[in-house]
């Protein structure tokens, strides 16, 4: 299935206060309508309105913002302040937290000049699903695809993998994330947190790790033995691969992943081809 990118999806925002929609159909911005809301910032009050295309960072706002500086948001029909609990990995500013309409939320940072954001499903398949019946995006699927479609021996989109590591058989979720230790060029570590819903690529990291480059070394972080494979290499780009194990249909199996940060490829073993297939993606 070919790419197909969040940059065409509009999401649908709600106040988590009073549930209102704030969404502006008549201030556009990406040609879409505009997620309205009140903001403070140094000192000075007025309306920013912000793209609702998921992962553009667009926004009209008729005061300015310095940057670093803390934005208070709130809702334009409640009045009420929208924040949440929860602080930003990389800037630690509170995260503000809005509703999707489809079920779930977006959180983003509120300093200005972080680009810190992630969403949140109810129902990962389902909310997946509602996005791509929007409308934006139906002329969009492949020839031949259907939405709900089933298929024989098929582990959907959405579906929750545990995963555990090939050597020492430990889980390697924690706190509901797939963890990882990575090593870069300079030989220095971090960590790296993938979410374990087949196909949906949202991943935060404690180190830098740029943008189509390789990792030197990926490791379990509870028995430090390096998870690069050195046979199977990405279908895509040819980069080493990330071989973990993932149970399924009462088994474990393989189940590779790229070492490129930025390439989506993941895929089975060839052996476990024969019975067990993976839906392609509804989200890329």
């Amino acid at each position: 299935m070919e790419d197909i990118l969040y940059d065409f999806i509009s999401l649908s925002i709600k106040c988590p206060l009073c549930k209102t929609l704030l969404m502006d159909k008549e201030e556009l911005v990406d040609g879409k309508p505009s997620i309205k809301l009140n903001i403070e910032v140094a000192g000075s009050k007025g309306i920013i309105r912000l793209s609702s295309i998921y992962e553009s960072y667009n926004f009209r706002c008729d005061v300015d913002l310095p940057r670093n500086e803390i934005v208070n948001l709130s809702c334009p029909h409640c009045k009420e302040n929208i924040t949440s609990a929860a602080e930003c990995e990389d800037c630690d500013a509170k995260m503000i937290s809005l509703l999707l309409d489809i079920g779930g939320k977006v959180s983003i940072c509120s300093r200005v000049g972080c680009k810190n954001h992630f969403l949140e499903f109810e129902d990962v398949a389902t909310s997946l699903k509602r996005l791509y019946q929007i409308g934006d995006l139906l002329d969009q699927l492949p020839e031949g695809f259907e939405l709900g479609a089933e298929s024989k021996e098929l582990i959907e989109t959405g579906t929750y993998l545990h995963s555990y590591c090939p050597h020492c058989n430990k889980t390697i979720v924690e706190n509901g994330l797939v963890k990882f230790k990575i090593i870069n060029k300079d030989d220095e570590d971090g960590f790296i947190y993938l979410s374990p819903y087949l196909n949906v690529f949202t991943s935060k990291s404690n180190m830098v790790i740029p943008e189509d480059k390789v990792v030197k070394d990926v490791k379990c972080f509870k028995c430090d033995t390096s998870l690069i494979e050195k046979v199977v290499i990405c279908g895509e780009c040819g980069s080493p691969t990330v071989k973990i194990s993932v149970s399924a249909r009462s088994k474990h199996i393989d189940f590779f992943l790229c070492s490129k940060k930025g390439c989506r490829w993941h895929g089975l073993d060839e052996k476990d081809l024969h019975d067990i297939d993976l839906e392609d993606s509804l989200e890329w």
